[in-house]
């Protein structure tokens, strides 16, 4: 199982909204780094929905239910979409902030490359972030 970081602007779509529809199809990615790390999705990988520009905070995880396949937003064909479905609210939201000042997530590739939506985590990141969710 490999794990991931999305992030989407909880104005246009949020953890909640995912919540409400079951389902979704996350699309829009126009980065290639990004549509690299999507079409290396596995159904059954874990992400982190992290809530980018407002928040900016992982407040959920989720699941990929569908791998890669053509983007239904993008008319060129290039682009890529996941589906993903809910899984569980963390407890409290883990800050940007937070995330900078603890040192066992000083490698993470969200925190490098602050501008890239979708990114891998380590195991070790995702269980790391979970707990500080719990704490």
């Amino acid at each position: 199982m490999n794990y991931w970081l999305m992030k989407s602007e909880p104005d246009v779509f949020s953890y909640d909204d995912l919540v409400e529809k079951g389902k979704a199809e996350w699309d829009g990615v126009r980065n290639h780094a990004a549509k690299l790390h999507m079409k290396a999705m596995k159904k059954g990988d874990l992400a982190l929905f992290y809530h980018s520009n407002i928040g900016v905070e992982a407040v959920g995880v989720m699941e990929i239910v569908e791998e890669a396949a053509p983007d239904s937003t993008d008319e060129t064909g290039k682009w890529v979409a996941v589906h993903v479905a809910p899984k569980e609210k963390l407890t409290k939201p883990v800050t940007l902030k937070a995330m900078k000042a603890d040192s066992a997530l000083a490698d993470m590739v969200m925190l490098r490359q602050s501008r890239l939506s979708v990114s891998p985590v380590s195991k070790s990141e995702f269980e790391h972030i979970l707990a500080l969710s719990r704490a």
